[in-house]
């Protein structure tokens, strides 16, 4: 997701999936006054749903960021060229990240039952 999708997610102020748990966090005084400013400005989003978005914003670029290292051998593409695993912290994210929402969606399934 990009920053300008972010912002018309805002402007449409649809909500996704969400867990029961909640972080608690204290911002710096700065980014307090930014979140506050963007609530004023988009005044359909709660503080919480503004800070919900930045944070899977921020989670997915730093997904990204994540430097590519070349593992084993796995495979070889149509040209013959070999592909190699990722051997980085991707799939270590990302295994890591599916096991805690699989933890999630438990948790969050026995609080409705």
């Amino acid at each position: 997701m990009r920053i300008q999708e972010l912002v018309n997610h805002w402007e449409s102020s649809s909500h996704g999936e969400r867990t029961r748990r909640e972080f608690s966090i204290h911002l710096p005084l700065k980014e307090a006054a930014q979140v506050l400013a963007l609530a004023e400005m988009y005044p359909d989003c709660t503080e919480n749903q503004i800070l919900t978005d930045l944070v899977c914003f921020a989670l997915g670029q730093l997904k990204e960021a994540f430097p590519y290292e070349a593992g084993r051998q796995v495979a070889v593409d149509e040209c013959g060229d070999p592909v190699y695993e990722d051997a980085g912290q991707t799939p270590k994210f990302i295994r890591l990240a599916q096991k805690y929402r699989q933890s999630l969606e438990l948790e969050n399934h026995r609080e409705t039952n």
